[in-house]
């Protein structure tokens, strides 16, 4: 199987159980979690931050990186059940906005990985800076280490910032091990190059 079809068909199973978990497979939100995410225009990735979401320092971009892209997602936090207590396990998510000015649909996965759906490039990245949300989950700065289609949108990024989270925090009260459970989660998600 040459590597563009292996590509397409790994992005269609992705979407596939993106749709199926967001579709409430494991969803356990309230409506008001499951609202679409808000349009974005040029305007939002031009602004570079201003005027948008307050940005806590302890996960600010470093300087000498410009921000490329902005994307809500909409998805689970799923976790599974190890040894009575609730484990992250990994993130699904779509996600749709502009990336270089393009409008942009990704899905969010395991890694944690950023794949574009236009055009299969991948990046994947580390926890690099953390700031808490009371009843969410926390806000987070990561550093990129691309992976895949250095020519895509996602083929330069350098950091990208989980901002303005609502939901995903891990489910309440005891559980049986081996059992999975998602957690509906809404977040803004920049991405930013050097330069």
């Amino acid at each position: 199987m040459n590597k563009t079809k292996s590509r397409t068909i790994k992005i269609g199973a992705a979407v596939a159980v993106a749709a199926a978990l967001i579709g409430g497979t494991l969803a356990t939100a309230n409506a008001a979690e499951q609202a679409p995410a808000a349009d974005l225009s040029a305007a939002d990735v031009s602004a570079q931050g201003r005027g948008g979401p307050k940005i806590p320092t302890e996960i600010a971009v470093p300087a000498g990186n410009r921000l490329i892209g902005v994307m809500q997602a909409r998805g689970q936090q799923v976790y599974t059940c190890t040894a009575g207590a609730w484990v992250f396990t990994e993130p699904v998510a779509t996600m749709t906005g502009l990336v270089n000015n393009r409008p942009t649909t990704a899905i969010h996965f395991k890694g944690p990985s950023w794949e574009s759906v236009e055009d299969g490039s991948l990046v994947t990245a580390t926890g690099d800076g953390t700031s808490p949300v009371t009843g969410s989950i926390p806000q987070l700065r990561l550093k990129a280490t691309p992976a895949a289609g250095s020519a895509g949108v996602f083929g330069k990024v350098t950091f990208i910032q989980r901002l303005s989270t609502s939901g995903g925090a891990a489910p309440a009260g005891a559980c049986t091990d081996g059992t999975r459970q998602g957690v509906a989660y809404r977040a803004e998600y920049r991405f930013y190059t050097a330069g």
